[in-house]
């Protein structure tokens, strides 16, 4: 009975000593306000970059995200920086080829911003191909050309169409066929093979769709090219 006292002593000492170390492991400790409690209930924002790509890009480079259709139902997206360039909603796609024109060099003093040159979309099962050969041949060194596809892209390409994509980067082109879902980014005067590229053949064995295989979506960063070079 005599030690019923200092056993509660010692317990509320605990207790406080405790207690204290919560408070200063949820203050932050001494002199720093409240900001470990306002972590508890303050959500974290979400940062958003450019076309909504989870990183940044690097400076003189655009970050651009591109969606093929899925099968003749949902058209396809091209964004670049913080700019939808065709979409379903701003009503310029369409059946077949999705293409847009972009100024890919870098003027001194101008920023990265990438300049619309262009955007239209090419039907390739109705439509006329030398509308798609008058719309690529003449582009100019340094213009990036974006391609998204939507429903066919393919069935009235040539043989010219196919080699004027393959000097813009194209691997694929050569062999894209009947209801492919293509999504590709080149350049006028490129050297090697385009790195932005996704092809998946149109296949009864593998579509997602009934006719058409899966939509594509790509995204990355494009370094600009120096006026100079």
């Amino acid at each position: 009975m005599r030690l019923a006292g200092p056993l509660r002593i010692v317990a509320l000492v605990v207790t406080v000593g405790l207690t204290w170390i919560v408070i200063s492991i949820l203050l932050g400790g001494p002199g720093t306000g409240f900001p470990r409690i306002q972590q508890l209930f303050t959500k974290p924002r979400a940062r958003k970059y450019k076309c909504g790509l989870p990183q940044p890009c690097p400076e003189e480079h655009l970050a651009f995200r591109m969606v093929s259709g899925a099968a003749n139902v949902i058209g396809p997206k091209i964004c670049l920086e913080d700019k939808m360039l065709m979409s379903s909603v701003k009503d310029n796609v369409g059946r077949g080829l999705n293409i847009a024109l972009v100024n890919g060099s870098l003027p001194p003093d101008t920023g990265v911003s990438g300049e619309l040159i262009e955007a239209r979309a090419f039907d390739m099962w109705a439509g006329d191909v030398n509308d798609l050969l008058k719309f690529i041949r003449p582009l100019h060194e340094g213009t990036l050309v974006f391609v998204a596809s939507y429903d066919d892209p393919a069935t009235k390409m040539n043989e010219e169409t196919r080699k004027l994509f393959g000097e813009l980067g194209s691997r694929n082109a050569k062999e894209l066929a009947f209801r492919d879902s293509w999504v590709f980014v080149g350049a006028k005067g490129v050297q090697n093979k385009s790195p932005f590229e996704q092809h998946v053949k149109n296949s009864k064995h593998t579509n997602k769709y009934e006719g058409w295989p899966e939509a594509l979506e790509m995204e990355g960063c494009i370094p600009r090219r120096s006026s100079a070079s």
